[in-house]
């Protein structure tokens, strides 16, 4: 019981210096814990959606897509209507009704201005059905009663500021319609943010599939006392084994679950492993804290040494004030994680993706989870500080407060640290060596670590010479109290090294996201200007095929030499070795020739969109034995089995169309029906010569109806993909912002304990004559050297990891090395910035201290 006494009033007594190592703690849980609620709401949302719109049992196509992707013919895969009386017959079948729906549509209002998601959530075109009531309900006007009145979701009216009697018009690849809207539905559950329209059924089978009496699923309501699982039985007993899948309300949940799941998983373990990163920060920042708690206290742990106390009583008396601080972290994280997930649901829904509050989802896992982290973390960052406490001797009680320096230890720590640095080396090393990227990814990752850890671990015999040669460079220019600050940072490399650690983790891993994104920026620029010939591509950027209204628009534009046809078709390909694999094969006019430079390594890439040809690719060719010659048998899907003759290998070295095996467009019309004919994913175009700028202008013109496609120049595409990598990557850095924030909260806390630990001295260069002004400025360019320090050891691993993963991605076809050196500087400047504003508070405090005071402290 004293030593749990002896901890709560240490504790207590120094509540000032542990409250920035519990702001760590706090943060660190509030993003776990954050991530875990944001991400279990999200999940609750989607299944309660899900769950209100589905059937009892659900029958669909078999080919359909289990995700609702845009099929390539741009149509949904339908059923016949006299299915619907079939499936009606079926005992235990109550009732059975049609549905209509599509996502390949676009609904524009009068302004062509696009009135889906901005999110890329889907636009979901249909018919209305008693289904829908189950999740929606009218709240404004009435249901579409004919092929002029079309009725809208009420998030997408408020969204649009749409109101009964608008018209929209809705584009389809079977021709644009209008329609205005006579009634506006709400739904019952939460709608995360796809635009929902529907249509009367009649005009939504002629305008969205093409053709009545068709649907594109049926749904079925089990009769009284029958259920999901024995109505789906007794409906695949009476339809046999046809083209059909059939799925009970929570298979088909489940499947849509499932398909969402995947990202929402990818975004959570993303978002956990940066919470992992601020945690590893944050073990140094309470390393530190209990490092120096522990030397402040040496002669009053000394003389509880004198007095009777063990080492055990001792070690466990930091442990239990690690633990009160973990417990008090990690409580008041939980809470401020609650609010983190409320905060990111509100943006998101300023972004167009709608999060209920009501829907929010704190399982009892997570709090659990963040308190049994923040706790076992806290702990084990003091263990360390807490045996160096324990060997504390009686006699440090006739001793200045501090513990001398465990020479061994240090060089130990020494030739640890270069051994893992050293071996980390070589393993990125072989990295960038490897001939494969698997093989070498793996050593990328164990290079990665060990380096890490090495540096971390040599981190105080580093702090030596890098501090003296930043000195150097920045301090000198303050006279003597640079050379103050100097020695001040040199005093304890230990606690430097560890300080400069925090925030080298975090500048470590922007500085090789940089150069990893620079470079992959710089690669794709080089490929497009050796490899494009194309002036002009057009796509929608979302996946959905370009409809045939919008491709005779293009063909039509003045000033065009050529349009290029893309078209990608599903195919079953069996190579003369006899094996066989579902794949893709790209169909394209001969003209594709001249929009993509393709690189060939046998044969005549001319030939090979001659009738019933083809190319492939060399690694495909290398893998099955395949040679300019040679017969491949193509079963398109939804046709006919060809045999195509390989006309050319292409070489793969490229990162546009790597892999892809062309044919003509022509070849596949003879083996697939027409209405089973893909549609273009891209086009390419040509300007006429001198003509390229009133091309540009004309081709814009001629899609101005269409605002679900853009038309790029070169210049607009490499835009482009700049603009997409640096979006992931500020979104990156805003994540890895918080470890960075909260290595800043360690160098305050650092230079505030190394101000207490200091008081008598200071005082002491008060008295002297420093004042208060000159002492402030020692203890912001102690912060600057020690920020620097950091960002110097992290600036430079980061470029070597990144430096070696672009060498890596070499072998994938990003070959160019970029440096981006203004965001290398940048960071490093701005490091400096960091370190003033971390020593703010604590020069302040230490310039308002009493000399006198200070001078009598014990």
């Amino acid at each position: 019981m004293s030593v749990l006494k002896t901890s709560m009033r240490n504790f207590l007594a120094h509540k000032g210096r542990m409250a920035l190592s519990a702001v760590a703690v706090l943060l660190s849980v509030a993003f776990v814990c954050g991530t875990l609620v944001f991400t279990d709401t999200m999940n609750t949302t989607f299944d309660k959606l899900f769950a209100a719109t589905s059937s009892d049992v659900t029958v669909s196509p078999r080919s359909a897509s289990a995700d609702g992707a845009p099929s390539q013919t741009g149509k949904p895969d339908a059923l016949p209507a006299s299915l619907i009386q079939r499936v009606e017959k079926v005992p235990g079948v109550g009732r059975a009704e049609g549905g209509v729906g599509s996502t390949s549509v676009t609904v524009v209002n009068a302004k062509n201005e696009n009135m889906g998601s901005s999110t890329g959530a889907p636009t979901i075109a249909g018919n209305w059905t008693d289904n829908d009531l189950k999740a929606m309900e009218i709240t404004s006007g009435h249901a579409p009663r004919g092929p002029t009145e079309m009725m809208v979701d009420a998030d997408t009216a408020d969204k649009h500021h749409l109101k009964i009697g608008d018209s929209l018009r809705t584009i389809a690849v079977t021709g644009d319609f209008t329609a205005r809207i006579t009634g506006i539905a709400t739904f019952k559950v939460t709608n995360p943010g796809a635009a929902i329209v529907y249509f009367d059924t009649a005009t939504a089978q002629k305008e969205l599939l093409g053709a009545t009496g068709q649907f594109t699923q049926i749904n079925v309501t089990a009769a009284s006392g029958v259920s999901d699982t024995q109505l789906k039985q007794n409906v695949a007993a009476a339809l046999g084994s046809g083209p059909y899948k059939l799925q009970t309300a929570k298979e088909a949940a489940d499947e849509s679950r499932d398909s969402v799941g995947s990202f929402l998983d990818v975004m959570k373990y993303a978002m956990l492993g940066f919470a992992g990163i601020a945690f590893l920060v944050g073990i140094f920042l309470i390393i530190n804290t209990f490092s120096m708690l522990v030397a402040q206290r040496t002669r009053e742990i000394g003389l509880m040494r004198a007095i009777g106390s063990s080492r055990k009583q001792v070690n466990r008396s930091v442990l239990l004030e690690a633990l009160l601080l973990g417990v008090f972290g990690s409580i008041l994280g939980v809470g401020a994680g609650v609010g983190l997930a409320v905060g990111l649901m509100k943006l998101m829904g300023s972004i167009g993706m709608e999060l209920s509050t009501a829907d929010l989802t704190v399982r009892w896992t997570t709090p659990v989870t963040g308190l049994v982290l923040g706790v076992v973390v806290t702990v084990v960052a003091a263990y360390v500080p807490a045996r160096r406490a324990g060997k504390i001797s009686p006699m440090a009680a006739l001793r200045d407060a501090g513990t001398p320096a465990d020479g061994k230890a240090g060089v130990v720590r020494a030739v640890i640290g270069l051994v893992l640095t050293g071996a980390g080396t070589v393993a990125l090393f072989a990295a960038a060596n490897a001939s494969k990227a698997a093989a070498g990814s793996g050593l990328l990752g164990l290079g990665v670590v060990l380096t890490l850890i090495g540096f971390v671990v040599v981190g105080p015999l580093l702090a030596g010479g890098v501090v003296r040669v930043i000195s150097a460079l920045v301090l000198r220019m303050f006279g003597p109290v640079g050379r103050m600050a100097e020695r001040n940072a040199l005093r304890n490399p230990r606690r430097t090294g560890a300080t400069g650690a925090a925030l080298m983790i975090g500048l470590a891993l922007v500085a090789c996201l940089s150069v990893v994104g620079s470079s992959m920026v710089a690669s794709a620029t080089s490929e497009l200007d050796k490899s494009v010939g194309a002036d002009f591509i057009v796509s929608s950027g979302t996946g959905q095929p370009i409809v045939p209204q919008a491709a005779d628009a293009l063909r039509k534009t003045p000033g065009i030499a050529h349009v290029t046809n893309y078209k990608s078709v599903d195919a079953k390909l069996t190579a003369p070795d006899g094996k066989a694999q579902n794949d893709q094969v790209t169909a394209a006019d001969p003209t594709y020739q001249e929009d993509l430079r393709r690189k060939v390594v046998s044969g005549d890439l001319a030939a090979a969109y001659g009738p019933d040809a083809m190319s492939v690719g060399d690694a495909y060719a290398k893998e099955h034995g395949i040679k300019v010659g040679d017969t491949m048998t193509v079963a398109f899907k939804g046709g006919a089995t060809a045999k195509l003759k390989v006309a050319a290998v292409t070489s793969d070295d490229t990162n546009v169309d790597k892999g892809a095996m062309y044919t003509n467009i022509t070849t596949v019309a003879k083996y697939l029906p027409a209405d089973r004919m893909p549609k273009n994913i891209l086009m390419f175009a040509k300007a006429d010569d001198g003509r390229a700028k009133d091309a540009y202008a004309s081709l814009k013109d001629a899609l101005k109806p269409y605002p679900q496609y853009k038309v790029q120049n070169q210049a607009d595409f490499k835009q482009t993909l700049k603009d997409q990598i640096g979006q992931l990557l500020n979104i990156v850095y805003g994540l890895l912002a918080l470890a960075i924030i909260v290595a800043v909260l360690g160098v305050v806390n650092t230079l505030a304990l190394s101000v207490v630990e200091r008081t008598r001295e200071i005082g002491l260069m008060r008295a002297i004559g420093l004042s208060r002004r000159q002492l402030r400025r020692m203890i912001r360019l102690e912060s600057v050297v020690i920020a620097l320090f950091g960002a110097l050891l992290g600036l430079g691993l980061g470029m070597g990891w990144g430096t070696t993963a672009q060498k890596l991605l070499a072998l994938e076809g990003m070959g160019v090395l970029d440096i981006p050196w203004p965001t290398i500087i940048t960071v490093f400047v701005a490091s400096a910035f960091v370190g003033l504003f971390a020593a703010l508070i604590p020069a302040f405090r230490a310039g308002r201290m009493n000399v006198l005071n200070a001078i009598a402290t014990d």
